[in-house]
């Protein structure tokens, strides 16, 4: 069963905007995007149900999937797709990504929002409660 780390009222609270009708959706793909590519990579202890038992922990994990969706609507790429095109034109104007050192276009794919690592590094985050890419699979 997904785990779900953040609430409306915690977007509302971390925003300062009215969420959207579809953001416990949003917050779902959320927690499941930052669960897979960075939760699980930690150490923090967890509940019978799997979250963070530590009070701090939780609030910047709800923190984090905030900050990613909020990132999303910002960049208005949730999918990632938009990492795949090279070179887009529209009239006179031409935006281009990036190469990587191959040469060849990077491609960004879903990425983790600074932002949402920014919630992860608190300083508040000691490393007796929680420990970012502890785990390697």
């Amino acid at each position: 069963m997904a785990r779900n780390y953040a609430t409306s009222a915690d977007y509302q609270a971390y925003t300062g905007k009215t969420p959207p009708a579809d953001i416990d959706a949003r917050l779902s793909r959320a927690s499941r995007f930052l669960g897979s590519a960075v939760f699980r990579l930690c150490w923090y202890e967890v509940d019978e149900d799997g979250y963070p038992s530590n009070a701090i922990v939780a609030e910047a994990f709800a923190a984090a999937v905030c900050a990613q969706v909020e990132w999303w609507d910002e960049t208005g790429d949730e999918s990632g797709a938009a990492g795949r095109f090279g070179t887009v034109k529209l009239g006179s104007l031409a935006l281009s990504r990036a190469n990587s050192s191959s040469g060849s276009v990077a491609e960004s794919g879903r990425e983790v929002a600074e932002t949402a690592m920014e919630a992860l590094r608190s300083e508040d985050l000691t490393k007796d409660i929680l420990v970012l890419g502890l785990v390697s699979c």
